[in-house]
């Protein structure tokens, strides 16, 4: 059997220190137990608990969690990466960029310290599926939390270009505008580019739309998503239909957990 079978190396006990992941709703996450069996493979006796708080009611858990002093730290999940923000008392410099936090932890003066992980855990898990970003163009669909940190790290990470295309047309304005010269309006027709990313909710449900043509991609295109369920969304399916290189939500899921990991059991910021 593998650690996931087990993931609790530590008896919970008094000693046992606190994460909660935060949204609403909560149900559907999976990262309590990927979190916690990390962190328990590294050694620390900790847990991650689910928590169910609605937006008007995120600024009081925040302050409350803040005052129990077993609790080393909060991951946010939908709805609230960017109101989380302004609950930090120090942020990175990837955060300060995007006003998005998605990890939080301690301060040596008790507030907390946010960083925004989605982008970077994108760009490393396509990455390791063999995508090149070196002077690629680049497609991404949403604008949203994730989206706008994946435009972020793209553009980091050496794309030459990044076109946005969401149907929230100010959501996507405000990012183009935010990203600068590299980043223009974009549409749903991925034909010119190298990778395709899709950080819209399409796909998670039966019957959504495509988020782009799929009709207009090619075999030597790289296409990503974020969606976690289904594990392959229809634009991954057609994509690996057509002999494109994909990265699942999944695989993307997989490289975000171990980078929050990494900033709440470190000391400085994640490069």
């Amino acid at each position: 059997m593998s650690d996931h079978d087990h993931p609790h190396h530590f008896p919970l006990s008094g000693a046992t220190r606190v994460i909660a992941i935060v949204g609403d709703p909560i149900a559907q996450v999976k990262s309590p137990a990927g979190v916690t069996a990390t962190l328990q493979a590294l050694g620390r006796n900790a847990v991650v608990i689910p928590a169910h708080v609605a937006p008007a009611d995120l600024a009081d858990y925040v302050r409350g969690m803040g005052r129990a002093r077993n609790v080393d730290g909060l991951i946010m999940t939908m709805p609230h990466k960017f109101a989380a923000y302004a609950l930090c008392g120090t942020v990175t410099e990837r955060a300060r960029f995007l006003d998005a936090v998605n990890t939080l932890r301690r301060n040596a003066d008790g507030s907390w310290h946010g960083d925004m992980c989605d982008g970077l855990g994108f760009v490393r898990a396509i990455r390791q599926a063999g995508c090149v970003l070196d002077g690629a163009r680049v497609l991404l669909v949403g604008a949203g939390g994730a989206g706008s940190a994946i435009g972020q790290a793209m553009l980091d990470s050496g794309a030459a270009e990044l076109a946005i295309h969401d149907a929230d047309t100010a959501r996507r304005d405000t990012l183009v505008g935010r990203l600068g010269a590299r980043a223009r309006v974009g549409s749903d027709d991925p034909s010119g580019f190298d990778v395709v990313a899709n950080a819209s909710w399409c796909g998670m449900q039966a019957g959504d739309p495509f988020p782009v043509q799929v009709d207009r991609l090619t075999a030597q295109m790289f296409v990503g998503d974020v969606i976690t369920a289904p594990a392959v969304t229809p634009l991954v399916q057609a994509a690996r239909d057509l002999g494109c290189r994909t990265q699942t939500g999944g695989g993307m899921f997989t490289a975000v957990c171990a980078l929050m990991v990494e900033f709440l059991t470190a000391e400085g910021p994640l490069a």
